[in-house]
């Protein structure tokens, strides 16, 4: 009922920046909070940043003071503004998004993920 489109990966070296967008659509009536995660060969998924409904955020240690999450609430839209990328920010790079449904449930989207690789 809602689908995740990511873009914005790609291939940049170290001290470089990326930004990736995540644009949900369909039988949404609100947003709960949308995440960024991360998974890099061989290790478990971890969650980078989110950002609620109240525009609250937090970061994974590793990425405070580098990354940015922010949001388009009228496009349904969250961005991850990567800066001073380092080569241990290579990973596949998932967007999460919770939220209520117009049917008045609840819906928890993955999407395809995006590939993010820092040469150093």
């Amino acid at each position: 009922q809602v689908q995740l489109v990511e873009s914005g990966g790609g291939s940049v070296q170290a001290g470089g920046s990326l930004r990736l967008s995540c644009a949900a659509s369909g039988r949404i009536l609100s947003v709960t909070a949308m995440n960024w995660y991360r998974q890099a060969p061989g290790a478990q998924r971890e969650l980078v940043a989110r950002i609620t409904s109240a525009e609250a955020t937090n970061y994974a240690d590793s990425v405070k003071g580098r990354f940015t999450i922010s949001r388009d609430i009228v496009k349904n839209t969250a961005y991850l503004q990567m800066n001073s990328l380092k080569p241990e920010d290579t990973a596949v790079y998932y967007c999460n998004v919770g939220g209520w449904t117009t049917m008045h449930s609840p819906f928890g989207s993955w999407g395809q993920g995006t590939q993010v690789t820092v040469s150093s």
